[in-house]
């Protein structure tokens, strides 16, 4: 006798919701991924806050901080996207990247989100070299943002 086949309701990665043969109201379950998809690409997000903003606008994300309250309860570290006046939630995965609008920087999820912090300028030896130093200090900020060494 043959196994039976079963049907995966939602995509491995983000959970986008999937369609069944014969399956009602299609339409609900096409817009959410949709939506959720909207959030993922080219990702963007207004800053990080542990509350919902007062007056949020249609198609604006946000960061949900630790401790996070009200709508955003429990979806701590989440990305909450405002879709058809509701909150919708796309939990982090592995190498993730946003950018982050209200620093102008990109964060990258790696266990947690993780940003790039200003590099500490090179101190100590006998002769300063002002331009090595500069440049040591600029690399090091690029290879923070491109996520490549870990930020402090």
């Amino acid at each position: 006798m043959s196994d039976s086949i079963t049907f995966e309701t939602e995509s491995p990665r983000y959970g986008l919701p999937l369609l069944h043969v014969a399956q009602a109201q299609k339409e609900a379950f096409v817009n959410e991924a949709l939506s959720r998809c909207d959030i993922l690409l080219h990702a963007t997000i207004s800053g990080e806050r542990a509350t919902p903003p007062e007056d949020p606008r249609p198609g604006e994300s946000w960061l949900v901080a630790e401790g996070a309250t009200g709508a955003w309860s429990g979806r701590d570290a989440n990305i909450a996207g405002l879709h058809g006046g509701n909150w919708l939630f796309v939990e982090p995965r592995e190498g993730l990247r946003v950018f982050d609008l209200s620093t102008r920087q990109e964060r990258l999820f790696h266990n947690f989100w993780r940003k790039a912090v200003l590099p500490v300028e090179p101190l100590g030896g006998i002769t300063v070299d002002v331009q090595a130093r500069a440049a040591i200090a600029e690399l090091i900020g690029v290879l923070q943002v491109l996520g490549i060494v870990p930020s402090a």
